[in-house]
């Protein structure tokens, strides 16, 4: 006889939109590094056109999959998949991003060790090794001002405004963990409300933080918690729409959190700082014939962005 399927202790969720090997990356590494934990895969395609549907019939007949007719965005396609966990954890884990060795175990015994915690997130790398934004303080004016103008970057560490690779010395309690691999214990999402759907993309994960501790419980950051993360994989064939959306996710937040003085002040120094940007990148891209520099929003599509919110 069969011994029965153990239940998932871990649903892992993974929203995909036209990364499909990727895609296939991030499922095998989950697989390959769950090292006898039950866990279930829930994949939400927000409308792919690459094979990524049929890469996962294929490859992965296991794998929950649920197929939406456009881009639902990161908020709600989370959400619809942990309508469908069953896991006592859920693990919300990009497309582009893969677990290394011994982290899903390292996030589950830190949330059994610590009942308090809300969410624990993970060390950010990069594939060639490099240290990757994984936590931050929760944003102010000032802390804006430093990433717009690229000065935190210049002053504290390319990583910025995350807190930097010296600091790891454990687990710590953090503002904020990135959206990238956030483990969460299924119950505390729910009660939380899930990820916020007024965010299309970005800022999710602050504003969900921002609620758990406001729960009084705990956001983790931990150091053995090891994932490569491709970064912006579904949003590099739309890099102009999507500096729009997080600009507008940003201010949202800004409204939300600091109050609507703090949101029009934001909305000035993101207009003051991109019109230099526009012209720098304008000229490098002319200059080398496309070949440097990046695209940037125009300031009237800015503009218009940022009346919506």
């Amino acid at each position: 006889m069969i011994p029965p399927t153990p239940p998932p202790l871990v649903s892992i969720l993974v929203i995909s939109w036209n990364t499909c090997s990727l895609l296939d990356e991030c499922i095998h590494s989950v697989y390959s590094t769950a090292e006898g934990i039950p866990v279930e895969i829930i994949v939400i395609d927000n409308g792919s056109v690459d094979g990524s549907v049929d890469m996962i019939a294929t490859k992965y007949p296991d794998v929950i999959l649920v197929q939406n007719h456009k881009n639902l965005g990161f908020a709600r396609a989370n959400n619809q998949a942990a309508e469908l966990a069953h896991g006592n954890y859920i693990l919300l884990l990009n497309s582009d991003a893969q677990l290394l060795p011994q982290t899903l175990a390292t996030f589950v015994h830190h949330a059994q060790s610590h009942p308090q915690t809300g969410a624990v997130g993970a060390q950010l790398r990069y594939p060639d090794g490099r240290f990757q934004y994984s936590h931050a303080d929760f944003p102010t004016l000032w802390r804006e001002l430093l990433i717009l103008s690229t000065l935190g970057r210049r002053i504290f560490g390319e990583w910025y405004p995350s807190h930097g690779p010296e600091e790891e010395t454990g687990p710590k309690i953090v503002d904020y963990i990135h959206g990238a691999c956030m483990f969460i214990p299924r119950n505390i999402y729910q009660a939380a409300g899930g990820l916020p759907e007024q965010y299309f993309m970005y800022a999710e994960e602050v504003d969900f933080c921002l609620t758990l501790h406001r729960m009084n419980l705990q956001v983790w950051y931990h150091p053995l918690a090891r994932v490569l993360h491709h970064g912006g994989a579904s949003s590099r064939n739309r890099v102009v729409d999507r500096e729009g959306d997080m600009y507008q996710s940003r201010v949202r937040l800004m409204r939300k959190y600091r109050g609507n003085i703090a949101a029009e002040l934001l909305k000035i120094e993101i207009i003051l700082l991109t019109a230099p940007k526009l012209i720098y990148h304008g000229v490098i891209r002319k200059l080398s014939n496309g070949r440097h520099g990046r695209q940037v929003i125009p300031l009237n599509q800015l503009i218009i962005r940022l009346r919506e919110v």
